[in-house]
This record gives C-alpha cells, structure tokens and sequence, in this order.
C-alpha cells in the first residue's frame, strides 16, 4: 500500500470528522460553544478536529504514532478557544513547561487515568491510514490513546473507532453492512464497558435513534462507554447517509461535536468526501495551514 493512498483515505476521513465536529459544535448549548477567533463567520471545529489533525501529521511524519512526538504536538497546538476538557488542559500545560506525558496522564482523575472519548474521537484517520492491517490498526489507537487516556477504557473506547474506521476504508468501494462493522471493532475492542456498549448496539440496531441513546449514552458524561458504542449504532445504522447520521447525533443531545465527529470520519473513510453536503462543507472553518495534504 504507497504512503500517497493511505494519505488520501486518512485525510478524507479527518474532512469527514471536522464537519461533524463543526456541525455538531453548533448543535452545543451556547455557553459551550468552540468560536474560531480568525473565522468568526465558519462552523468551527472544536479540539476534536484540532487533535486529529496533530495525530495525522504525527503518523505522516514518522510512519507510525511517536507516542513523545504526539504529546508535544497535542501540547503545541492546543488553543483554548477549541473547548479543551479539564483534564486535557492539565495535560497541556504539564507538557508545555516540560513536563514527560508519562508522568502527568496516570496521575489525571486521581490516579485512575482518563476514561474519557478523547483518545476515541480524534483516532478515526489513523484507522483510515492503517486500514490494510486491523491488528495494527488497533495497536496504532491504542498507542495515541495512551498518551492522553491511561484508563483501559478510554484506550478501548480508541480501539473500537479506530479498527472501525480501518475497516470501513478497507472496504471502500464495495459492500458493507452496519453489523458487520461493529462485529470487526467488536471482536478487537478489549473485555470491559465499551466491549459490552457494542454488544448492545448490535442488539438495538433497527431501532430507533433515542432508544439507542438511552440504552447506550450519548457521551453526556463524556465517557468513552457512553459515547462510542452510540457512534458504532449511528454508523450502522445510517452507513450510506452521512447527513442523516450526522443529524441524528445532534438529535439525540449529549457531546453532539464528539459523536458527530466519530460518525463523520467513519463514513468518509468509507465513501469518501462526496457523501458531505456541499454547503457544509464550504461553511466549515478552513483546516489548519501546518496540516499535510495529499497530492491530488
């Protein structure tokens, strides 16, 4: 597989994840809001879109996720204007003076580490990236989770996206049905909260959006439980609809920009860019100046 290719599925799969981040921002309470200071008048997206763009620089760069190179980028590139959570600024500012991330993420939470989405919502263009091999698709995830996310289940919660978005890249072009899709991150995702979510999804699936998401959360306690097994029924539930899925997130409320950007980088990893609403897509903030592009 040339690097250009996998390039091309990642970067599509980081569009498709900022759209729904910007789209599901602007379905937030207004007092939680991300604002681009430099484009007032765009969707912006949130640090969701900010991470995955470092992580897929991070793999562009060296081939595979530098655990200490990630980290700095995290902390370099953060701006306070994308809605970091409390425990991501403490990161930040600990490896801003210098600090070691391994010293600062096992200590987050008091002493339990995050369990958190984050490592899951920013992991979907490394999935498209390393979509030829799912083992180390998961491998891959579960390394970027680690440097924000030292809770099993925050590193599962990147797992199951990851192998999820490798997968549905791999499959680009040709069938795919929703189940199956949560059967492959399922059989990758490690045993605990997030495994069980996905194996209630499969159980809900063909029924209805606010069922799912009182069954399986909706990320309002901003969990990786209760986010990525509603993302994965989202996904198969709505796989040849990027609009309708990225909808039916913000329909249901909760951490609508992380559930919105999960779903997108899912389905564009698959279909590509094209399934993305024109005006959507022209009403998102720009992608950062610094973040590489692929040819064509």
């Amino acid at each position: 597989m040339s690097d250009d290719k996998r390039r091309v599925l990642a970067f599509d799969s980081l569009v498709g994840l900022s759209v729904g981040d910007a789209f599901g921002n602007r379905a937030l309470p207004l007092r939680m809001v991300a604002r681009s200071p430099e484009h007032p008048e765009s969707w912006a997206w949130t640090d969701d879109t900010q991470m995955a763009c470092s992580l897929l620089a991070v793999i562009d760069e060296y081939g595979t996720v530098d655990q200490t190179a990630l980290a700095r980028a995290f902390a370099a590139r953060a701006e306070s204007c994308r809605f970091y959570g409390m425990g991501a600024m403490q990161f930040i500012l600990h490896v801003r003076n210098g600090g070691r991330w391994e010293d600062v993420t096992p200590r987050l939470f008091g002493g339990k580490g995050s369990w958190g989405n984050g490592g899951a919502m920013r992991v979907a263009p490394l999935g498209a990236y390393f979509h030829d091999d799912l083992d180390r698709a998961a491998t891959e995830a579960a390394a970027s989770a680690e440097v924000t996310h030292s809770h099993p289940e925050g590193v599962a919660g990147a797992v199951a996206i990851g192998v999820a978005a490798a997968h549905a890249a791999a499959r680009r072009g040709r069938p795919l049905k929703g189940a199956d899709l949560i059967d492959v991150a399922l059989r990758h995702t490690p045993e605990g909260k997030v495994h069980d979510g996905l194996r209630r999804a499969l159980e809900l699936l063909g029924g209805t959006a606010l069922d799912a998401a009182r069954e399986l959360g909706n990320g309002s306690y901003i969990s990786a439980p209760d986010t990525v097994p509603f993302v994965l029924w989202t996904v198969a539930t709505h796989l040849d609809d990027y609009e309708t899925a990225i909808r039916t997130c913000a329909d249901v409320g909760g951490d609508t920009d992380t559930t919105a950007a999960m779903v997108g980088g899912i389905l564009t990893a698959y279909h590509g860019t094209g399934v993305i609403p024109a005006d959507w897509l022209a009403a998102r903030e720009p992608l950062p100046a610094w973040l590489p592009v692929p040819p064509g």
